[in-house]
């Protein structure tokens, strides 16, 4: 699957938790969605003189990061289908979606969702539908 077909796949399917979606219509979707936030970040910065990270030294150390009204629309815009793509991404691997709030655990939660991310498809149907790949 393409970066483009996938981003369509996505935003086609953003409020389809059910289903499956396959490792590379998945992958394809992440690559695609940081390319256009990068780009989006430059074209802030470019604009609208945000975006950029700051740091301060006072009592301790301050960092903040500004990002820019495009990508925050971006990030906005993606929340429901990212949410969605990854629900069925966990379910071509036998996974219920319930799992994506592990991500909430830094560190470990996020270690655990890219190691069941990275993985093969169940082959075959399984209890959340036919294979994407079939």
């Amino acid at each position: 699957m393409q970066p483009v077909n996938a981003l369509k796949a996505a935003f086609q399917n953003y409020v389809n938790f059910k289903g499956r979606t396959s490792r590379g219509g998945f992958w394809w979707y992440v690559l695609a969605y940081m390319i256009v936030a990068i780009l989006l970040s430059f074209v802030d910065s470019a604009v609208f003189g945000s975006g950029s990270a700051e740091m301060s030294a006072g009592d301790g150390v301050a960092v903040s990061y500004n990002s820019g009204p495009l990508v925050s629309l971006w990030i906005l815009a993606n929340l429901i289908p990212g949410i969605a793509i990854s629900a069925r991404r966990l379910h071509d691997t036998d996974r219920t979606g319930w799992l994506q709030l592990l991500g909430l655990i830094p560190l470990l939660g996020w270690i655990f969702l890219i190691y069941v991310y990275v993985q093969k498809g169940t082959e075959g149907d399984n209890r959340f539908g036919a294979d994407p790949l079939a």
